[in-house]
C-alpha cells in the first residue's frame, strides 16, 4: 500500500471519527439556569437527569394523540430527533397526560423529569399545551441529538384568566398569514386572547353579509389610503379555528358609536352629520365599485384624527345596523366576549353616550356574549358581566369596578406596544409614553392605582395600534421583546418577577428571534447573548 493510500484512509478514518464524536456529543439542558418566560411558579431541581435520544418514545393516550405529533414535530423541528408516538408504554418516554386532580385551576401543568422518564401534565388540555410551550422553551437553541435535560420539577398555573394581546387591523389591514404567524408566537409566551380590533375611521374590516357595503366600500381604505383589505366571515372563522388549536380565544371589536368613520363612507343612511378633517379627506368615486354615490356618505378619513366620528344615536337604523352586526358577529365567535370599542366619542353628549352604550350591551346580551368595552363604557350602567378594558383613566375602572363589572388592565402608558421605546424609534407614536422593556415589566395591576384589587381584575391586555404599522416586521419590531414582560405580569405571581432576572431570560429568546428571522427591538437594557 502506497502512502499516498495511507495518508487517505487515515484522513477518512479521521474524519469520520470527529464526525461520530460530534454527533454522540452530549449538550446539557439546565433548570437551574432556565430562561422559560412567563416564569414558572416553581422550578426544583435534582440528581435524575434524563438523555433524550433516538431510543426515546414520546406515550400518550389516543384521545389526545395531537399534543404528542406536537411535542413530536417541535423536537425534530428543535433538536432533530424523530421520535415515535405511541399509545402504549416505553422504558423510555416522554409521558404527556391530562389529570385535572393535581391542580385546582385551570391551565396548569407540571413537568416532571427523572432518569427514565419526563411527565409533560396538564389539568386540562390548555395545561398540557403550556407544559409542551415550557418543554419547547428548554431546547430552544440547543445543537445536538443526546441532550441530557437536568432532573426536577417545574409546577405552574397562570396569575390571570385572561392574559391578552389586541392587534388594530382597521388602521392597517394585515392579511391572515400575518395574523396567524402572530398567533404562532403570542402561544409560546401562554398569551390565551387575541383582541381584533375590526373596525376604526380608516376601515371595517369584517364581512357583514346584511350590510355588504361595510367591506366592499368601507374596507378599501386605510391610513395614508392605501387599497385597505378585509375578511370575509369564513377567513374570519378560518382564523378563529387557528388561534383555537393554539387555545387562543379571539375577542372581536366593532368601535362604536365613535371612530366609525368606515360604516359612514358605506352607508349615509348612518351618518348625522360629521366632518371628517378636511386634510385627511379624501372623495369616494362610486362608479370604481360600480355603484351610484351616497350623498349622505362621508368621505374617506386617511389619516390619524381622532373624535370626530360618531353614528346616529337619534335613529332607529341605527340600532338595526348595531344589531345585524352584533348578530353576525357573534354567530361566527364561539368565545365569550363581543367588545364594542366605546372609547374617544368626543362630539357625542354623555347622555346620549350613555344610552348608546346600554342599548348595544343589551344587544351583545341578547346574542350570547358577554360585553367588553373601554373604560369609557363605565359611565353607563354596566351588567355585572361586562368587562371595562382601562387604558386611560383609573377613576372609570373604578366606576366599572363599583357596578360589579371586572376590569381588564391595559394601562397605556405600560401596556401599549405602539408606543415608541425611545425618541430613536422611527415607528411608533409617543403621546403616552416612551416604553421601555423595563417600563413594560415593572409594574403591577393590583399596585397601579388604589382601588383596584386583585379580586376585580380580569386579565392583562397588550393592544397594539396600526397608525404607524404596516408590515409584520413592523408588528414583530413593537411588539418584541415588551409583549414577553406583559405574557410574564399575567401569567407569573408578583413574588416570582424580578427584572434582573427577566433581562437574563429575555436575552436567550433574543437568539431564538435571531434564528427564527423575527424582527425585534435590541434594548440596550438587557446584555443580549450574540454578537452585535
Amino acid at each position: 500500500m502506497n502512502s499516498l493510500v495511507k495518508d487517505y484512509i487515515f484522513i477518512v478514518g479521521f474524519v469520520a471519527l470527529m464526525v461520530t464524536s460530534c454527533t454522540d456529543k452530549v449538550v446539557e439542558v439546565s433548570l437551574e439556569k432556565h430562561a422559560i418566560i412567563p416564569v414558572p411558579v416553581q422550578v426544583m431541581t435534582s440528581s435524575s437527569d434524563f438523555l433524550l435520544e433516538k431510543s426515546v418514545k414520546i406515550t400518550v393516550k389516543e384521545e389526545i394523540d395531537f399534543f404528542g405529533n406536537q411535542l413530536k414535530t417541535i423536537i425534530q423541528e428543535t433538536t432533530g430527533l424523530q421520535l415515535m408516538v405511541q399509545n402504549e408504554t416505553a422504558t423510555k418516554a416522554i409521558e404527556l397526560k391530562i389529570d385535572a386532580s393535581f391542580a385546582p385551576v385551570r391551565e396548569a401543568y407540571k413537568i416532571e423529569i427523572q432518569s427514565d422518564k419526563i411527565q409533560l401534565i396538564g389539568s386540562d388540555e390548555a395545561g398540557l399545551f403550556y407544559a409542551i410551550q415550557t418543554f419547547k422553551q428548554l431546547l430552544d437553541g440547543v445543537d445536538g441529538k443526546n441532550i441530557l435535560i437536568q432532573g426536577g420539577l417545574i409546577e405552574d398555573y397562570p396569575e390571570y384568566a385572561y392574559r391578552g394581546m389586541m392587534l388594530d387591523v382597521a388602521r392597517h389591514f394585515f392579511p391572515l398569514a400575518d395574523v396567524k404567524h402572530l398567533i404562532d408566537q403570542l402561544a409560546i409566551y401562554k398569551i390565551n386572547h387575541l383582541h381584533l380590533h375590526l373596525s376604526d375611521d380608516q376601515g371595517w374590516r369584517v364581512e357583514i353579509k346584511s350590510w355588504p357595503l361595510l367591506t366592499t366600500i368601507g374596507g378599501a381604505n386605510e391610513v395614508g389610503g392605501g387599497d385597505g383589505g378585509y375578511y370575509t366571515q369564513e377567513e374570519y372563522q378560518e382564523l378563529v379555528s387557528y388561534a383555537a388549536k393554539n387555545f387562543i380565544t379571539i375577542v372581536p371589536e366593532i368601535d362604536m358609536p365613535g371612530h366609525t368613520n368606515a360604516a359612514l363612507n358605506a352607508y349615509g343612511i348612518l351618518n348625522p352629520g360629521i366632518e371628517v378633517p378636511n386634510e385627511t379627506a379624501v372623495p369616494i368615486d362610486w362608479s370604481v365599485f360600480g355603484l351610484e354615490s351616497d350623498s349622505l356618505a362621508t368621505p374617506y378619513h386617511t389619516g390619524i384624527d381622532v373624535g370626530f366620528s360618531t353614528l346616529d344615536i337619534h335613529s332607529e337604523i341605527t340600532y338595526q345596523f348595531v344589531e345585524d352586526v352584533i348578530r353576525e358577529i357573534a354567530a361566527i365567535t364561539p368565545g365569550p366576549y363581543l367588545h364594542i370599542g366605546g372609547d374617544e366619542t368626543l362630539i357625542v353628549p354623555m347622555e346620549d353616550y350613555v344610552y348608546f352604550i346600554e342599548r348595544a350591551q343589551d344587544l351583545v346580551t341578547k346574542y350570547g356574549k358577554i360585553t367588553m368595552g373601554w373604560d369609557e363604557v363605565a359611565h353607563a350602567k354596566l351588567l355585572p358581566s361586562s368587562v371595562a378594558q382601562y387604558w386611560a383613566k383609573a377613576e372609570n375602572a373604578l366606576l366599572a369596578i363599583d357596578q360589579g363589572a371586572k376590569v381588564l388592565m391595559s394601562p397605556a402608558v405600560r401596556t401599549y406596544l405602539d408606543m415608541k421605546y425611545d425618541s430613536t424609534t422611527n415607528i411608533g407614536l409617543k403621546w403616552a409614553a416612551f416604553i421601555e422593556l423595563d417600563d413594560a415589566y415593572n409594574w403591577d395591576p393590583t399596585t397601579l392605582h388604589e382601588g383596584i384589587h386583585r379580586k376585580d381584575i380580569l386579565g392583562v391586555e397588550a393592544p397594539l395600534w396600526t397608525e404607524t404599522i404596516e408590515t409584520r416586521a413592523d408588528i414583530e419590531y413593537m411588539t418584541f421583546p415588551r409583549l414577553a414582560a406583559i405574557a410574564e405580569i399575567a401569567w407569573s405571581p408578583a413574588f416570582n418577577r424580578n427584572w434582573e432576572d427577566f433581562s437574563r431570560r429575555i436575552s436567550a429568546h433574543g437568539r431564538t428571534w435571531e434564528r427564527k428571522g423575527i424582527n425585534f427591538y435590541k434594548s440596550p437594557k438587557v446584555k443580549w447573548a450574540f454578537p452585535d
